[in-house]
């Protein structure tokens, strides 16, 4: 009744005020006399016409172009940074290339008409300041990064390795710019000038690249990753901050106003570090207990930023140092910089940043290299660029006691640019100090230098190859020991599989190793709270362990390939067994329902979406992700595929026999036995038990050591009741495919699995 009522109420309301609202228009058409004029009702009459023209000022409008700009940006610089980091290069190279590939270098060259319409010269001002703000946002993520502390700790090392690497190619880069200047510098700029940005060009290293390079190599907690990140940390401040004088000295024009600029920048950043700073600590302290920050706080820490910014751009020095400055002095709390990192990163990164890199590209006319002095020009650039900041970071690095591996391999990374190095040479575009030749020459630098950081490392690796070192030392760690390493998501699964190794290895720990592997995004990862996350990461696993005296030793690697990562860290330790989770749980209805045909019919969008995009595998016909099938294919020691269903304790088993194949399963029955006094219920499910001599007799020598804990029963035993109160069910890989096949149903009611492969 009530439904009707209010559905009459609505036909009612929204028919009768329809029908008002027409009255009202009859009722003032004649008011139109005198008023329309005759050529405007004429004009009416050819409506295609003027729909068209509509179309066309709606699509050629500037806020429609920037929004097609836009899209186009992020779908061009998503494909490339995708192509580039399938094979193994930093996703910012394909995003650099993807703007080189928009604009007048390819497009603009076999698609003139295109690239005329989608990037019309009225509408690059408006992409410019987008992505300047973008820039804006990045440089204040930047300065977040950066850990004082760590600079503190490692200052003398990394303040020589990292001056050693700006001052070699500083001075490389002016004697270059010698020999530069007459034919390519524009005829209004000064030689110290043009010398003082060739120098500073030469100079810079991509802090955020480096350190996401020194991620997914695992170099994270070594030394030479500790070592390299706070050089590259001091790099970046010393290098701005020589920048921010560089840039003061060209646009001052003369030595007295340089040295006013200067000073007003002293001053500036005298009151970011005895004002701003202890008042932004203050508010840090007062707020880090909340879970999450208000907006009237938030919106203090934007403003900071913002006027920081605005203060360094009428000083003179660039607003990129402002931002830069201001996320360098924010609370230290990992609180305050984790809310910030995530409020800004996700706009930054993936909206504005390829903006800018499409600015760039736009900017970047390879075709002006249009003969063979000017790609000899662009070598010898890059041969420039290579030999002052490698060789002068791997010299600074062995002069201050680094092994020469080590110290080849900071100079590799330190000439890394990337990003940082495109900032720069835009400021200088900007400036009017790099012609458009010059411009380009440099861009195609960043690039070589960038894309040859990942082969110079791997270069040096196989040229000091410390196999066999590595081969004698795990020989030596290994003795006779049963090694067992799990690898664990959340940490609820993890502590279950704590639970799970402990039934296999109680009492003979002595004689045991586990190890325990935890993988996160490297992407998701920052340098400043790596450490924080792997702690917090495995402080519930530990506490799990302390509760049976068992040590764990821990692995924590930030990879984008998990799978390829699970798989090389189990060949490479030389462990006996591997334990991983089923990827997704067989408990989730959606799994479930694949196995039984429940839910077969049902889609879920998210999870639809999540298989489009990459994010979650299609599973396959044996219930496993893509990437557990991966790993079952790979290692090379024998597996077990454990799906929790909150596994407390494993003092009721089921080892369910197939075929003469599981036999192994036995060997783990033994093992719980022993080592937790579980009780086991064999279910010889195919009748191999009664026909296998060597398998009845290892039951038997079982039953004789310890009674009343092994038995075994036919297949008419097996129902759901049986199930109901048992812990935990082993099963071989061969049989759970089996059932997966022919008989799914009863799998709704087992408990916690370990499906097991023999090696």
């Amino acid at each position: 009744m009530s439904n009707v009522k209010n559905g009459l109420f609505y036909v009612l309301t929204i028919g009768g005020f329809f029908c008002l609202m027409y009255f009202i228009v009859l009722r003032g058409e004649p008011l139109e006399v005198g008023k329309i004029s005759e050529v405007k009702k004429v004009s009416e009459v050819s409506s295609i016409v003027q729909i068209n023209e509509t179309l066309h000022h709606n699509v050629t409008h500037p806020l429609a172009i920037l929004l097609l700009q836009i899209i186009t940006i992020i779908v061009v610089a998503r494909i490339f940074g995708f192509i580039f980091k399938k094979i193994g290069q930093p996703t910012v190279i394909g995003e650099i290339i993807a703007g080189i590939f928009i604009g007048p270098s390819f497009i603009g060259m076999f698609f003139p008409e295109f690239s005329l319409f989608l990037f019309p010269k009225s509408s690059l001002p408006n992409l410019q300041f987008i992505s300047q703000i973008g820039l804006i946002l990045f440089m204040f993520i930047v300065g977040m990064e950066l850990d004082i502390k760590i600079l503190k700790k490692k200052a003398h090392e990394a303040v020589i390795i990292s001056h050693a690497s700006i001052i070699f190619p500083f001075a490389l880069g002016m004697a270059l710019a010698y020999f530069l200047y007459t034919t390519y510098a524009p005829g209004n700029i000064n030689f110290l000038s043009f010398s003082l940005f060739i120098g500073i060009s030469m100079s810079i290293t991509a802090f955020p690249v480096l350190a996401r390079i020194v991620q997914e190599r695992q170099l994270t907690k070594t030394r030479i990753g500790t070592i390299v990140i706070t050089c590259a940390a001091a790099d970046d401040i010393t290098a701005w901050c020589i920048l921010a004088v560089v840039i003061a000295i060209v646009k001052a024009g003369s030595i007295v106003s340089s040295i006013y600029v200067i000073l007003m920048a002293i001053a500036y950043v005298i009151l970011m570090l005895k004002v701003v700073q202890p008042f932004l600590k203050r508010l840090g302290d007062i707020y880090s207990h909340q879970d999450t920050l208000s907006k009237p706080v938030v919106a203090i820490f934007f403003v900071t930023l913002l006027i920081s910014s605005y203060l360094t751009e009428i000083i003179g020095i660039h607003a990129l140092f402002g931002a830069f400055m201001a996320g360098a002095i924010m609370p230290q709390n990992l609180h305050f910089r984790n809310v910030f990192i995530e409020k800004v990163e996700d706009v930054s990164l993936v909206l504005l940043l390829p903006l800018f890199f499409v600015f760039t590209g736009l900017r970047t006319q390879i075709g002006l290299l249009n003969d063979v002095s000017m790609w000899q020009t662009c070598a010898l650039i890059v041969a420039v660029a290579v030999i002052g900041k490698f060789f002068g970071s791997a010299i600074a690095a062995r002069v201050v006691g680094q092994p020469w591996k080590d110290s080849l391999m900071i100079g590799a990374l330190m000439n890394t640019r990337g990003l940082m190095e495109l900032i720069v040479l835009n400021i200088g575009f900007d400036l009017g100090i790099l012609p458009p030749s010059i411009f380009a020459m440099m861009v195609i630098m960043a690039l070589v230098t960038t894309f040859m950081t990942g082969p110079a490392l791997d270069l040096i690796n196989y040229l000091f190859n410390d196999k066999k070192q590595d081969e004698k030392a795990m020989e030596s760690e290994k003795y006779n020991k049963y090694k067992i390493l799990f690898s664990f998501g959340d940490s609820e699964r993890g502590k279950s599989m704590v639970r799970l190794v402990n039934s296999l290895i109680a009492k003979t720990i002595n004689n045991s190793s586990v190890s325990a592997l935890h993988l996160e995004p490297s992407n998701e990862l920052h340098q400043y709270n790596i450490n924080e996350v792997e702690r917090e990461s495995f402080k519930p696993i530990k506490r799990e362990a302390n509760k049976y005296n068992l040590t764990i030793n821990t692995q924590f690697k930030p990879t984008l390939d998990f799978e390829k990562e699970i798989i090389d860290t189990a060949n490479q330790g030389d462990y006996d067994l591997l334990v991983v989770g089923m990827g997704q749980s067989m408990y989730e209805g959606s799994f479930l329902g694949r196995l039984i045909g429940i839910t077969s019919k049902i889609i879920n969008p998210e999870k639809l979406y999540n298989t489009l995009t990459g994010n979650e595998k299609i599973i396959g016909n044996n219930g496993f992700d893509d990437r557990t099938n991966a790993i079952i294919r790979s290692v090379k020691m024998e597996l077990g595929i454990f799906a929790d269903k909150g596994l407390k304790k494993v003092d009721d088993v089921i080892i369910l026999i197939l075929s003469n194949e599981d036999d192994f399963l036995v060997n783990y029955a033994q093992k719980m036995i022993n080592n937790n006094e579980s009780r086991i219920m064999i279910i010889d499910y195919g009748d191999k038990i009664k026909q296998n001599a060597a398998l009845k007799e290892n039951i038997r020598a079982i039953e004789q050591q310890a009674p009343n804990h092994i038995a075994v029963y036919e297949r008419p035993k097996m129902n759901g009741e049986f199930l109901k109160d048992k812990d935990l069910l082993l099963i071989s890989l061969n049989a759970w495919n089996y059932f997966i096949e022919n008989e799914p149903e009863w799998l709704t009611q087992i408990p916690s699995l370990l499906i097991l492969k023999k090696q």
